[in-house]
């Protein structure tokens, strides 16, 4: 019998192999004996093997009998069709496209990016939020005690839908435990004429000469008339009920303390800080309510929430890229959703506009470029909204200004300068000049509104010119203008 050792390097043994080492079974492919040429053997035929889990195409690759290849050059090496056997069920489906010019289509889009709308598919982005309020509302339910809870966060970061779901969510869980189904009231401050009248809203059967704050007090003061069910009051925009000494905030929260009390109160409100400015005297009057704070949303958040709204459609409206680009923006200025919706919409209508131009040959969905547009109409700043209100005239002057000081180190010029970049933009653009005296007055008037600051001289074409704004800002509010675009073109004259 050889050794290992001649096993190893003579060819003549591997070649004719024993009758058990040609024929193994798959099982004890992985269990061979301790000879190597026996491994080789049985790794060469399981690979050639079609019950062979290494086996990845019926087409033998010319490599094949030396071991030394890899799934990467077989996959190269293999036609296309055997691609598409081997991954066809692996890629997805594709899409029906979108049909911006059927009108039906096209309102589709909007209502799913309507704020108003309640996503087929659920809040997301808001479990962990939804769920301690479910967890507080189930234990007084369970427990049928009072509590108080305080919801607070910026505007557009899905508190009241959150709150609306929970409400949903503990009636659904009370009829599968068979217990009572709270009754429930939601109230919004806003509609209230008077921040006492929110007691009224509570208390609808008022009667007699008690006022109906002191009709709930009493009544949850004692078990003969305390009510039967839990009741669980909702107040959105609690933020309207601050006065100056804040009696009505307390008393509301106050009637979760009494012995008889079956009132669940959650308060909802957009000051982050208002929770600071009344607990403190809450909590010395025992009544201290759970403070829950819904964060502004994340970029991830914002198109996790964006695309669950538009998977209700069958068709790709938005290119990836324009939905990022819009999430980045709207978390890194105030994680409003109900803006990032907003924007959104206004990104589709833009879209919408373009179809109108036969010429326009697009792309079918919206793009980068129409949520640029979109984006620049939202967060513009004051001054740029205000210099789009300006006559023409008058935004060519500044126009002229713009040219005059973006590549130039001075910071101050004379009317009489201005005049002629002022002059040339009108002849570039075949828009008629209007004479130096008029030209005078607009500057006047744009000096008068903060635009440019204009100094003293005899004579009026001597007079220094500043300007107090950015270029930036002229720049940026002539954006997508192609008259004003050209007309930021001119050189200085």
């Amino acid at each position: 019998m050889p050794t290992l050792r001649s096993a190893t390097l003579s060819p003549a043994p591997a070649a004719t192999p024993s009758p058990t080492a040609t024929t193994p079974s798959p099982a004890a492919a992985g269990t061979t004996p301790s000879s190597a040429a026996k491994r080789r053997m049985t790794a060469r035929r399981a690979a050639d093997s079609p019950d062979s889990p290494h086996f990845t195409s019926p087409h033998k690759s010319p490599l094949a009998g030396t071991g030394n290849f890899g799934a990467p050059k077989m996959l190269s090496a293999s036609p296309k069709s055997s691609r598409k056997r081997l991954y066809g069920d692996l890629v997805p489906a594709e899409r029906p496209k979108w049909n911006p010019r059927d009108p039906a289509q096209m309102q589709a889009v909007k209502e799913a990016l309507h704020v108003a709308t309640t996503p087929s598919c659920g809040l997301v982005c808001r479990d962990d939020e939804q769920r301690r309020v479910f967890e507080f509302c189930k234990a007084c339910v369970q427990q049928e005690r009072a509590g108080s809870l305080y919801v607070c966060g910026c505007p557009g970061t899905g508190k009241t839908l959150s709150i609306s779901k929970v409400k949903q969510s503990v009636s659904r869980w009370a009829d599968e435990m068979g217990m009572e189904t709270p009754d429930d009231l939601s109230i919004n401050c806003t509609n209230l004429g008077n921040t006492s009248d929110i007691f009224g809203k509570v208390r609808k059967k008022a009667s007699g000469k008690l006022s109906p704050l002191q009709q709930l007090q009493r009544m949850f003061s004692h078990k003969e008339s305390a009510p039967r069910r839990m009741l669980l009051v909702v107040v959105d925009e609690m933020d309207y009920l601050i006065t100056r000494d804040r009696a009505v905030l307390h008393d509301l929260f106050m009637l979760t303390t009494h012995q008889f009390s079956r009132c669940i109160l959650i308060g909802i409100a957009n000051a982050i800080d208002l929770a600071d400015r009344f607990l403190p005297k809450l909590e010395s009057l025992n009544c201290k309510p759970l403070v829950i704070t819904f964060r502004a949303y994340s970029k991830d958040q914002i198109s996790n929430i964006i695309n669950h709204r538009l998977k209700v459609l069958e068709y790709d409206v938005f290119e990836p890229m324009a939905i990022e680009f819009c999430a980045r923006k709207v978390a890194a200025a105030t994680g409003d959703m109900r803006k990032a919706l907003g924007v959104c919409r206004s990104a589709v209508e833009i879209f919408e506009s373009g179809l109108q131009d036969p010429s326009d040959k697009g792309a079918g969905v919206v793009t980068f470029d129409h949520m640029d547009i979109a984006l620049s109409k939202v967060f513009r700043p004051a001054v740029v909204n205000n210099i789009l209100c300006l006559p023409q005239h008058q935004q060519m002057v500044l126009c002229a200004l713009a040219n005059t000081f973006q590549h130039s180190r001075k910071k101050a010029t004379t009317l009489g300068e201005l005049n002629k970049s002022y002059i040339e933009i009108c002849r570039s653009t075949q828009v008629p000049a209007v004479g130096m005296l008029e030209f005078s007055n607009m500057c006047m008037i744009l000096s008068d509104q903060g635009y440019l600051k204009l100094g003293q001289s005899k004579e009026d074409k001597l007079r220094r010119v500043m300007l107090q704004i950015d270029i930036s800002d002229i720049t940026f509010a002539f954006k997508g203008s192609r008259f004003f675009e050209k007309c930021l073109e001119q050189p200085k004259f």
